[in-house]
């Protein structure tokens, strides 16, 4: 088992996606995609900036290719829709659909250019092989958690950190054991008034 951690630049609700009862790195992080494994635990932060404080935390639970992600039926909700007005539905991170010659296509997100694709994200995100997804996981969003000093070796800078001290590891795990599994409040760049986050929090 490891824990990775990470900087989350931009708490939109999208990288992660903690809506509709899964936590689900689909994009942005294709590293910790690429090479984490069922158990594992992923802890994202807020910048230095902002005080290094946890945005979420999760253990993995499922590793899926990316084509699979898309076409099981579970995640359908997480496919961004931009037909209607709640900011819940167009932030969904699954947004590679799989085509008949191997490629995908990625669909109008907060990774596209508009309804163009954005190329470079594109190849950025598939990089990353596969989707983490999780049931175990607490979304504190625009209420991040602040890590009190025996936490300070968790704090990563770019790119993203996985080798700690056992000790550290397991300190952590108390820490997360204390929360119940959910979304606590809005993702912290969120539209104010928007409360449709709710409705994928139940």
């Amino acid at each position: 088992m490891r824990l990775f951690s990470y900087i989350v630049t931009q708490d939109t609700g999208f990288a992660p996606n903690p809506f509709w009862g899964y936590c689900t790195l689909a994009t942005c992080k294709p590293v910790i995609c690429r090479t984490a494994s069922s158990g594992d635990w992923i802890v994202g932060l807020t910048p230095k900036e902002n005080g290094h404080k946890v945005v979420y935390f999760m253990q993995v639970q499922e590793v899926l290719p990316i084509a699979e992600y898309f076409r099981n039926q579970r995640f359908s909700r997480k496919k961004p829709d931009y037909t209607t007005q709640a900011v819940i539905d167009k932030c969904g991170d699954n947004i590679y659909q799989p085509l008949s010659n191997g490629g995908f296509r990625q669909l109008r997100s907060q990774h596209s250019n508009g309804t163009e694709e954005n190329l470079a994200k594109k190849a950025h995100d598939l990089s990353g092989v596969n989707v983490l997804i999780s049931q175990r996981f607490v979304y504190f969003g625009s209420e991040a958690r602040q890590l009190t000093a025996e936490f300070d070796g968790i704090k990563a800078g770019h790119g993203h950190r996985c080798r700690f001290p056992d000790a550290l590891v397991a300190g952590f795990l108390r820490f997360a054991a204390q929360f119940k599994s959910g979304v606590r409040a809005a993702p912290s760049k969120w539209p104010s008034g928007d409360l449709s986050w709710r409705q994928g929090s139940a």
